[in-house]
């Protein structure tokens, strides 16, 4: 029986987590090894336990936490709720492309403010508080066109 089946250091490497973690999943009855030896504690796992794991892996990656993972893994969610579970996990994921989108926008704002700004090549020699305004200057112009894009809307 011991040649089909997988000590947990075998899982931990194959799957590169640590045998700690593989331990927490245990603690919270998402993954169960389908044997303990009473002699010497190991654990062993069998193909279907590697299944798991590699699926409680996909979903921890995909941002469930553990406890939502269970409850996916349980199969004891109804399929609406599952689907409502993938569904805000879906737009968290969304809501976080559209957060880096925009400060990705405003890092290539700053970049070219800095580009063309004239007062930026002598940036060394400046004082702390004339580096300071400079920086504030360079940085905020994407705070006051947002404002003025908003005023605008506000106003038609």
């Amino acid at each position: 029986m011991k040649n089909d089946l997988m000590m947990i250091g075998e899982i931990a490497d194959f799957f590169g987590i640590s045998r700690k973690a593989i331990r927490i999943y245990e603690k919270k009855g998402i993954i169960k090894p389908v044997k303990v030896d009473t002699v010497n504690g190991y654990r062993y796992y069998s193909p279907k336990q590697v299944q798991q794991l590699n699926a409680l892996l996909e979903l921890k990656a995909l941002g469930f936490s553990l406890d939502e993972i269970k409850m996916i893994m349980d199969g004891k969610t109804a399929k609406a709720s599952l689907l409502e579970m993938l569904e805000k996990k879906r737009q968290a994921w969304q809501e976080t492309m559209h957060s880096a989108g925009y400060k990705e926008e405003c890092l290539g704002g700053i970049i070219k403010n800095i580009q063309d700004s004239s007062q930026a090549q002598r940036i060394t020699e400046m004082t702390e508080e004339e580096r300071a305004w400079l920086l504030v200057k360079m940085v905020c112009l994407e705070d006051v066109r947002t404002q003025k894009v908003l005023s605008e809307a506000l106003w038609l």
